[in-house]
């Protein structure tokens, strides 16, 4: 089963994504690319999650963007796809290694002028960051002990109809299974029990790929 369609019956998964926005020829070739990594490749997300990120840029417009967690650079493809002329995405990682793979495709894609690369601590990128413009469309995905230290770095300089978009949010279903209490997992549970606590936000948890959630900012 793809890791699209996780939390979702077989038949139906690969129905929703037959009938989603499919990936371009670069971004197959990518994921190929990526695939031949091995294990590490589980650290990209799937064709169907890329679909709903370049549908929901393309809606909401956002002039700044922001990446925690780039790896091989699909996810920032598929938002920068979407940018319209002049916006830009700000990518944060501490990996020269894989993000030169992604630096080759966003290249061949012709979405490199979109994207700003900043290589070292993601914590240390984000804190630095001006107070305008605001941020209007996030994603983390990235370690998930800083998850909570992420969020709060990026909420605060939040355009009033930004949003935040978190991956692994379910772990493959184990924070809801009491069993499992190793550190990743508990440091999901109380990530995500923060966020559904936060009176300034509202999020919705949704069941794409290792579970996405997307936040805005309460009006």
């Amino acid at each position: 089963m793809s890791r699209d369609s996780a939390f979702v019956e077989e038949q139906a998964a690969f129905y929703a994504a037959a009938h989603s926005l499919q990936p371009t020829a670069v971004q197959r070739e990518l994921i190929a690319e990526t695939a031949k990594l091995g294990r590490v490749a589980g650290m990209q997300i799937g064709p169907l999650q890329g679909a709903f990120m370049t549908v929901l840029t393309a809606t909401l417009r956002p002039r700044l963007a922001v990446e925690v967690g780039t790896f091989t650079g699909y996810s920032a493809l598929c938002v920068a796809s979407a940018l319209e002329p002049g916006a830009r995405l700000i990518c944060c990682d501490v990996s020269e290694e894989w993000t030169s793979i992604a630096r080759r495709y966003w290249d061949r894609a012709g979405v490199a002028e979109r994207i700003d690369l900043r290589i070292g601590p993601a914590l240390d990128t984000l804190r630095a960051l001006p107070s305008e413009p605001r941020i209007d469309l996030a994603f983390i995905d990235a370690d998930k002990s800083s998850y909570p230290d992420y969020y709060e770095a990026i909420f605060g300089r939040l355009s009033p109809g930004g949003v935040i978009l978190v991956d692994n949010v379910l772990r493959g279903g184990t924070v809801a299974d009491l069993e499992h209490d190793d550190e990743a997992t508990e440091a999901m549970r109380a990530f995500n029990d923060h966020v559904a606590a936060d009176s300034r936000a509202s999020s919705v948890m949704l069941p794409i790929g290792d579970g996405l959630t997307m936040i805005s900012r309460r009006q």
